[in-house]
């Protein structure tokens, strides 16, 4: 092993495993690390070639982990790590060769050389080994690309010309085999060469190498060898089988000798190719033997004829077994068997062997017992709720899709459950097997299952470092697909989200992110615009942002109808993958449904719009306090239900998103509130034809043309998080010079959202000019805002000035109840509308103006109470007898009367 290599490997083996180095008669050991299936420290690996770690413990885990797997950065880029030499050119292609696939040069030199590969539309190049095709005609060759493969997508390598009906053989192999494996892929028939089995690569499993076989055939038929026998060794797979069956009976037609190996990876097992099978010790003589007995059942072609191959091989009296995507099960009738053993005893004819499978013929039972084939896959649980599930993926015999769906523990438990569940999720699905035989399958089924850890959300986990979206999570700069099983394989971690309440279309294809938007955007809403982008971007790291300042602030987009602010909101959305949607209105929602608005997103958006009301609506609509939104600001919970489990469990699940408030009116609530939100409002007067033009535009891109900005920025989130800090701190200093603004809340949130502004250049180009007017923009907005929490809402104030109007002097109120006038207010409002009607006075909504009056400023509000009314008591003291008298207390609103 490279020495640098080494040193970089076992750095990360310390750090993570807690190894203990010891020596023993065969060497230095790596032991007693934690191994990470079973938490138990029995993991091991040879300290001078820790390519594999192994748990000791066979039995109870047994589990295996190769370091390419758990630390792929390492084996990602050979050329930074092996740049080429005049002395040695190919530096990087022995590097991939010698440590990533675990090649002995010596062997191979000669048969490769170091090329390059350059992409045209993604504009970025890599290192490739390139192997020559010879058999597949002249100038045919196949390389694979070496440095950071996962910057080009699906694509690994690349073909030059047409390989169909070659293959690609070593140039070593001289001599005319007695048998030759036929594999996919060069690098698995190279592993397989280094134990000294003759293999070819086909390039690929619906590849039959007629010529180079003719080729062969040509050959020994002038050198007057036999033909070697061919084994059809491709990758387990759907592909992989249906064509080893194919080619076998093709082979067999042309007067091959044909038979079959397969790597099986079972029942949620691993899948392994060849090369991975030489790097993990795996071709010995007994993993050999195995191997070709995996290749027999796949061309067995009954399912009697598949049991009796099992059957001889594992010696199992009674099991189950696949064939043809159906269930079946093999029984094996011991006193039949012993007596047709007996019957044959003294046939000199027929050999020990014959006898055997003879009585088997005749003494066993194939039965189907579903007409499918049920495969568990993963275990997932909520440990909140106490409930888990097996997750299942379900085949057919016909050409229809595989099903995936869960049971449950209790669907499991029982034959006639297990049977309804089946047919309920898989359309003609008919299991007709016993309890008894269901039970020895969930053995064999649920033995050392993979376990994949959930989130009930979307978006961040803030515990596993990754975003998990519905096809595609993104960590640590890379983007993972959702796999064939439906979890995200990220290294060590698997994880899925059970949410599926949401679903974000996010195009993972970023050549077709076309960031021209942006100045349709700039012409349509100016500054205004890219301020309410540079939100929508921190909304994607507001995590990160809480835990480092432990806030993010709120965003409010007011104007009047028809300003643009929908148009805005839904283009906004497009961008992290959502279409046709803009937000939900929390006065129509109940609380339960507002708290699970609230949990279901994870460093994404919430967006509370107030739609169009009539004045029967407002009566009729649910009580909504804005007040009960200030714990979403630090990222707490809003609401807490009980949890439905055998405990006194309560779920508060918090705030992990970012806020976002679109209405008509600006949002009038508590200073609490006021100093949370950063106000953005939009008007007709700055509309212009261009403007609406720009606006139709933008709101005809389709989403997979603008999603890619959700996976540009998740994926530049070290270099936007360190942009974010430094331009933090510089803003914060700068909006706190600005005069009149004192408040620090109303600072720090302007200053990160400056900070945002300066980060949106990470993601899409912006000119200097449209950041520096969007931060001149922020100025007047932090200035603006600590003038709002400085004064009352426009209804309040309105309020104050009819008060001031009608109540008349301190010695004759007509308005102010309270015995102590020069110190306290106190107002009855059907009083004091009562008045207002008999003058003739505009006053605001009654309804309104009951919420907005408790953040009165200029004349703090201090409760609802009895008053002892001074108005009153003047009125019984000159009423006639014939006038009736009227209450002494009055409930009433009480105010802190200004100072004079």
């Amino acid at each position: 092993m490279n020495e640098q290599l080494h040193r970089d490997i076992r750095q990360r083996l310390d750090r993570d495993y807690a190894f203990k180095e010891e020596t023993g008669k065969s060497g230095i050991w790596l032991r007693k690390g934690v191994c990470p299936t079973c938490n138990k420290k029995s993991l091991f690996a040879p300290a001078d070639h820790p390519w594999v770690l192994r748990c000791q413990r066979l039995d109870k885990c047994g589990a295996e982990f190769h370091v390419k797997e758990l630390y792929p950065e390492i084996f990602d880029d050979w050329s930074k790590r092996h740049p080429p030499t005049p002395e040695n050119p190919n530096a990087a292609a022995d590097a991939y060769l010698r440590d990533g696939r675990g090649f002995e040069l010596a062997r191979i030199a000669g048969w490769y050389r170091q090329e390059s590969y350059w992409d045209s539309e993604k504009k970025i190049g890599s290192a490739t080994v390139r192997f020559d095709l010879p058999m597949a005609g002249e100038g045919v060759w196949w390389e694979r690309i070496i440095d950071q493969p996962g910057r080009f997508g699906d694509r690994k390598a690349t073909f030059r010309g047409s390989y169909g009906g070659g293959w690609w053989a070593p140039p070593g192999l001289t001599d005319i085999p007695a048998e030759i494996w036929i594999v996919e892929g060069i690098f698995d028939a190279i592993g397989l060469l280094h134990k000294d089995i003759a293999a070819a690569s086909a390039m690929s499993c619906n590849n039959y190498p007629a010529t180079a076989l003719k080729a062969l055939a040509t050959r020994c038929e002038a050198e007057g060898k036999p033909r070697p026998k061919l084994v059809w060794a491709f990758d387990d797979g759907p592909a992989g089988q249906r064509y080893m069956r194919e080619f076998h009976r093709r082979a067999t037609e042309e007067g091959w000798g044909s038979s079959a190996a397969m790597i099986a990876f079972g029942e949620g097992g691993k899948k392994l190719d060849w090369n991975d099978a030489w790097q993990r010790g795996r071709l010995e003589p007994k993993d050999i033997e195995e191997y070709r007995h995996q290749g027999a059942l796949v061309l067995a072609a009954s399912a009697q004829e598949k049991a009796l191959l099992m059957y001889r091989r594992r010696g199992w009296n009674s099991f189950h077994f696949r064939f043809d995507s159906r269930l079946w099960w093999f029984k094996l009738d011991l006193e039949r068997y012993s007596k047709v053993r007996e019957q044959y005893q003294d046939d000199k004819s027929k050999t020990d062997d014959e006898k055997r499978d003879m009585a088997l013929a005749e003494s066993n039972t194939v039965t189907e017992i579903a007409n499918c084939y049920p495969t568990a896959l993963y275990y997932q649980a909520n440990k909140l709720t106490d409930e888990s599930w097996y997750y299942f993926s379900v085949d057919f015999p016909h050409d229809g899709a595989s099903v995936k769906n869960t049971f449950t523990g209790g669907q499991l438990a029982s034959a006639s459950e297990f049977k309804k569940r089946l047919l309920g999720i898989a359309p003609g699905a008919v299991f007709t097997g016993t309890a008894g035989q269901l039970d020895a399958m969930l053995k064999t089924w649920l033995s050392r299952i993979k376990t994949v850890e959930t989130i009930d959300f979307i978006g961040y986990s803030k515990e596993h470092g990754a975003w998990v979206f519905n096809d595609v999570a993104v960590k640590d700069g890379r983007v993972i697909p959702l796999n064939a099983e439906d979890f995200f394989e990220i290294r060590r971690l698997s994880i899925k989200s059970l949410s599926r309440s949401l679903e974000l279309a996010i195009n993972a294809d970023l050549k077709d992110f076309d960031a021209g938007w942006t100045s349709l955007l700039w012409q349509c809403y100016h500054y205004k615009g890219i301020a309410a982008l540079a939100f929508w971007l921190g909304s994607l790291f507001a995590e990160q942002i809480r835990a480092r300042h432990k806030s993010f602030p709120f965003i409010e987009l007011v104007g009047e109808p028809g300003a643009g602010k929908s148009t805005l909101i839904e283009f906004l959305w497009r961008l992290v993958g959502r279409g046709d949607y803009e937000g939900f209105d929390p006065a129509k929602a109940t609380v339960a449904a507002r708290s699970r608005n609230f949990a279901q997103v994870a460093n994404l958006p919430v967006v509370l719009i107030e739609s169009d009301r009539t004045e029967e609506d407002r009566v009729k609509q649910k009580a909504f306090d804005w007040d009960e939104l200030k714990p979403l600001y630090n990222g707490r919970g809003v609401y807490s239900r009980g949890v439905k489990n055998s405990g006194n469990d309560t779920h508060e699940p918090p705030f992990r998103g970012a806020l976002v408030i679109s209405q008509n009116a600006p949002v009038a609530a508590s200073d609490a509130i006021m100093q949370r939100i950063c106000h953005i409002g939009f008007d007709l007067a700055s509309h212009t034809p261009e403007g609406k033009i720009a606006g139709d535009a933008l709101s005809q891109i389709p989403v997979e043309k603008l999603s890619g900005f959700l996976l540009k920025a998740t994926m530049a989130e070290k270099a936007i998080l360190a942009a974010f800090e430094q331009r933090f701190a510089h803003h914060e200093q700068r909006l706190a010079r600005l005069a009149g603004v004192r408040n620090l809340r109303i600072v720090k949130n302007h200053a990160q959202l400056a900070a945002l502004v300066d980060c949106l250049g990470q993601v899409v180009p912006l000119a200097a000019e449209q950041i520096a007017q969007t931060q001149a923009f922020i100025e007047d907005m932090t200035v603006e805002r600590q003038e709002a929490i400085n004064s009352d809402p426009q209804a309040v104030q309105e309020f104050w000035d009819a008060y001031d109007y009608l109540n008349g002097d301190d010695e004759t109120p007509r308005l102010n109840h309270a015995r102590k006038g020069d110190q306290e207010i106190a107002v009855s409002l059907p009083h004091f509308y009562e008045v207002a009607l008999e003058r003739r006075q505009q006053v605001p909504d009654l309804r309104e103006l009951k919420k907005l009056l408790k953040t009165s400023r200029s004349r703090k509000f201090i409760g609802i109470k009895p008053v002892n009314s001074i108005i009153h008591a003047a009125y019984n003291e000159r009423r006639t007898k014939d006038s009736p008298a009227k209450p002494a207390t009055v409930k009433c609103w009480v105010f802190k009367a200004p100072t004079p």
